[in-house]
């Protein structure tokens, strides 16, 4: 198994204060909250740099992508 980077032991860290079921809860919605705001920042700048219209986007949302097995 790799080491741990210097965010996962930093979210260890955090993790060690979490002394409820509660508080495990409300640090989890933390960083689900964090990493949401994260992609969807990434996303926003993706379209930006390509140049991607609403065009684009409906004509994905209508093309089936998934392979047969």
């Amino acid at each position: 198994m790799p080491a741990l980077n210097p965010i996962q032991l930093e979210v260890l860290k955090l993790f060690q204060f979490s002394k409820t079921e509660e508080e495990l809860q409300e640090l989890k919605c933390v960083l689900v909250d964090y990493l949401s705001k994260k992609t969807v920042s990434e996303a926003d700048k993706a379209y930006d740099e390509r140049g991607y219209t609403l065009n684009d986007i409906e004509k994905w949302r209508k093309n089936h992508q998934r392979k047969k097995t």
